[in-house]
C-alpha cells in the first residue's frame, strides 16, 4: 500500500461504523489513508505523538471525528499545521448537537473544517477537494466526481418534470 496521504482517527471504536463512511469514499478515489482510534481524553499521549508525527509520515489531511464533548479534532489541529476535518458524531443526550458545538466553536488560531452531524462521507468529499489542490490525479476524480452528481440531478428533474410528481412518486 502506498503511504497515507489522509488519516482518519476517532475517539471510539463505536464511531467506527460512522467514520468509515470517509474511508470507503476516499477508497473509492483510490486516495491512501489509515485509520484508528485516539481519544483526545484517555490516550492523551497517543493523540499528541499522532498529530506531531502525521506530517512527517506524509499525510496531508487528517479527518477526526469525535462525539460528546469532541476535544479530538481541535485538540489535533492545535498541534498541527495540517488541516483537520472535524466530523461530529450524534450523541444518544443531544442527537450531536454537543458534538457539532464542540468543534465548530474553535477559538482564532485553531480553525477546524467541521461537516455535518455523522457527515464522514462529506469530510472524505473535501479532503479530497484539500489534495486535489496538490494532486492532479484527485483533482481530475473529484471534477467527475462533480459532475456525475450534477448528470444524476438533471435525469431526475427531467423525469419529474416528463411523469408528473404523481407518477414519479409512484415509481419508487
Amino acid at each position: 500500500m502506498k503511504k497515507p496521504l489522509v488519516g482518519i482517527i476517532m475517539g471510539s471504536d463505536s464511531d467506527l461504523p460512522v467514520m468509515k463512511e470517509a474511508a470507503e469514499f476516499l477508497d473509492s478515489f483510490g486516495v491512501p489513508n489509515e485509520v484508528t482510534i485516539v481519544s483526545a481524553h484517555r490516550t492523551a499521549k497517543r493523540m499528541y505523538d499522532y498529530a506531531k508525527g502525521a506530517k512527517k509520515r506524509g499525510i496531508e489531511v487528517i479527518i477526526a471525528g469525535a462525539g460528546g464533548a469532541a476535544h479530538l479534532p481541535g485538540m489535533t489541529a492545535s498541534l498541527t499545521s495540517l488541516p483537520v476535518i472535524g466530523v461530529p458524531i450524534k450523541t444518544k443526550s443531544l442527537d450531536g448537537i454537543d458534538s457539532l458545538l464542540s468543534i465548530a466553536q474553535m477559538p482564532p488560531g485553531v480553525p477546524v473544517a467541521t461537516v455535518a452531524i455523522n457527515g464522514a462521507k462529506n469530510a472524505g468529499i473535501l479532503a479530497c477537494q484539500i489534495l486535489a489542490a496538490k494532486h492532479p490525479a484527485i483533482a481530475k476524480k473529484v471534477e467527475k466526481f462533480k459532475q456525475e452528481m450534477e448528470g444524476s440531478v438533471l435525469e431526475k428533474a427531467q423525469s419529474l418534470e416528463d411523469m408528473g410528481f404523481n407518477k414519479y412518486l409512484a415509481r419508487k
